[in-house]
């Protein structure tokens, strides 16, 4: 794993120091939905999506594997996920496990930035809530399309900016956000036509049992590791920060688009 992929991976999951990467699967023990919503996701892809019998999604940074799961379950559609932290890949595959449909889920550990390189085929492809991991966004959305067939479809679960210039009022500052026009511009620009956009800027109900867990594992590692006191609290920081960002400063959107044309736009 390369410096730039541990930073953007930390990032990601709202670690501002790659030190904390060893003690994320303990932090975040307490969850399996990490990112998008596996109901939200499922019902996008019922209303708009037309799978054929033997389709194939790919779900990148696919996490402990809920939305994968959730797919394979409700859709019996097979669903390849790919992340990172081998932690996270082994409480996905126990979870499929549990829920039967380990046959339809096949997951594995691995940087989703290569796995773009050779992925190919795809009726679908997700990327839920991980930022800037695969690039800018329009390196985002030029990785993305070399996943997926032509007329296949793409959902991206992101946040955008109510309008421009509000990047400076958001606390955990991990990249710069777009307005939704400009995410717009993006797809129009790179053959992408908008079929769906899910979410509104609504008080994320989440955000208070979320912080009360992340804060409670913190405080055992705090006691446990007393010498990294401050980076545990730096981490519940900035994870109250984005909790914050989310309900105040970001609007949350889930879009599903259709890959018109394969060329990729330079960026």
């Amino acid at each position: 794993m390369t410096k730039e992929v541990e930073e953007k991976l930390a990032g990601s999951l709202t670690a501002e120091t790659t030190e904390l990467l060893p003690f994320l699967p303990y932090l975040l023990q307490d969850f399996w939905e990490l990112g998008s919503s596996p109901n939200a996701i499922v019902e996008l892809i019922k209303r708009h999506i037309e799978l054929s019998e033997g389709a194939r999604i790919l779900d990148l940074a696919c996490g402990k594997g809920a939305v994968s799961v959730a797919i394979a379950r409700e859709l019996g559609t097979r669903v390849r996920g790919i992340d990172l932290l081998s932690d996270f890949i082994d409480v996905a595959v126990q979870k499929a496990a549990e829920h039967g449909v380990g046959e339809l889920c096949d997951f594995a550990v691995g940087d989703i930035n290569e796995a773009v390189k050779i992925e190919r085929g795809y009726d679908v492809v997700i990327l839920g809530a991980v930022g800037n991991v695969l690039g800018n966004p329009c390196e985002t959305v030029n990785k993305l399309k070399s996943t997926v067939k032509k007329g296949g479809f793409i959902l991206i679960d992101e946040c955008y900016l109510p309008d421009d210039g509000c990047n400076q009022e958001i606390k955990y500052n991990n990249y710069d956000y777009l307005t939704e026009k400009q995410w717009q511009s993006l797809f129009e620009q790179s053959g992408l036509k908008l079929i769906a956009a899910s979410g509104d800027n609504s008080d994320n109900p989440d955000s208070d049992s979320g912080m009360a867990a992340i804060t409670a594992r913190a405080n055992e590692l705090i006691e446990k590791f007393p010498g990294k006191k401050a980076l545990f609290e730096g981490y519940i920081r900035s994870q109250q920060n984005e909790y914050d960002d989310i309900d105040n400063s970001l609007i949350g959107v889930t879009w599903v688009l259709r890959v018109e044309k394969l060329a990729l736009p330079k960026c």
